[in-house]
């Protein structure tokens, strides 16, 4: 009976010591893995989004892989079912074009992987959540501070791609504001272009086509991001054009803090990316577990309501640079002025 009980006891040690250093115990739950597919990297503000988002991933504990297409929606696509393939629990959009992405939501719930929409919706698709910045209010921001400054004379819209859904929007805020002045005469809308190519080039062939058709003097510019408004402000440059001309962007990039301390750009509109990257890694997480992320309301995106978590932009122009982009610590005070 002794020996019995000894045996036993002995078991129970060898047991306990095999839990401790062999396999995870069960409850331990598998790391999640994210994908993201970016439309692409070639702006400033989307590194950072990328970095952010990352960076917030990685601290709840999940791996991450980043892919970007540099524009192209076969190569998003082809590089979005490669994710899937290599089995991400969740994949994060950022469309290269939104109704070309639609098919890849159905190929991910096929494979059991649920769609967040960053920054931008998937149209027509049952997109399972969306996190961004409101692009009508962007949109309003612009077009509010433009008109403050100058309510009447010759301007121009430069909006986004025609197949992103929110250039869409963007637009449509704009014009809530531009209209009852366009109505009344006060404002002529000289150039109205969506912009499916933002090279340079490109750019430069607008702004002379609105200078002619504004007989030689355009009052404001309404940008699509900080790079348009730079290679707009460009071109009025080379032409000896620039004076007194307000140009309005997005995105807060340092080049055009910088503009807007030397008094050539007007405006940007300033997105705290830290708290969308952040919002976005966490409602990632909990699909991916098979929770329900906290959305703040819904977005109908053609197809359905899809639940929605919409941050507020913030207008920025030279008098409140330090309580906005210093203070949230998107830019360094120093680096506004090029100090070192």
């Amino acid at each position: 009976m002794r020996r019995c009980l000894a045996f036993l006891v002995m078991a129970l040690i060898v047991a306990a010591g095999c839990t401790r250093t062999g396999a995870a115990p069960d409850h331990v739950e598998k790391r999640v893995q994210i994908g993201v597919s970016l439309d692409s990297l070639q702006e400033e503000r989307w590194q950072r989004d990328r970095d952010l988002l990352v960076a917030r991933a990685r601290a709840l504990g999940a791996d991450v892989i980043v892919q970007a297409a540099g524009g192209d929606d076969y190569l998003q696509l082809a590089q979005a079912e490669n994710m899937l393939a290599r089995g991400v629990d969740v994949l994060v959009v950022v469309p290269c074009s939104g109704a070309a992405l639609a098919p890849l939501v159905e190929k991910a719930h096929a494979a059991g992987v649920k769609v967040v929409a960053y920054d931008r919706m998937i149209p027509y698709a049952d997109v399972d959540f969306y996190v961004a910045f409101d692009p009508e209010q962007v949109g309003r921001l612009q077009a509010e501070y433009l008109v403050r400054q100058r309510s009447s004379g010759a301007y121009v819209f430069l909006g986004g791609d025609p197949k992103d859904h929110n250039a869409q929007l963007h637009r449509r805020g704009v014009m809530a504001v531009l209209d009852p002045y366009r109505q009344q005469g006060s404002i002529r809308l000289v150039l109205d272009e969506m912009l499916t190519d933002r090279s340079p080039a490109a750019v430069d062939r607008l702004i002379e086509q609105a200078l002619a058709e504004a007989g030689g003097r355009i009052d404001a510019v309404i940008a699509p991001s900080d790079t348009v408004a730079g290679l707009v402000i460009e071109a009025l440059q080379v032409r000896g054009k620039a004076d007194g001309v307000l140009v309005a962007g997005q995105d807060a990039d340092l080049a055009a803090v910088r503009r807007i301390l030397q008094g050539t750009q007007a405006m940007t509109v300033y997105k705290p990316i830290r708290e969308l990257a952040a919002q976005t890694a966490e409602a990632a997480l909990a699909l991916a577990r098979g929770q329900e992320p906290l959305a703040t309301t819904t977005v109908f995106n053609g197809r359905k309501e899809v639940p929605t978590i919409l941050l507020e932009p913030v207008s920025v122009s030279a008098g409140n640079l330090l309580e906005t982009v210093v203070k949230d610590g998107y830019h360094r005070e120093m680096d506004l002025y090029n100090l070192r």
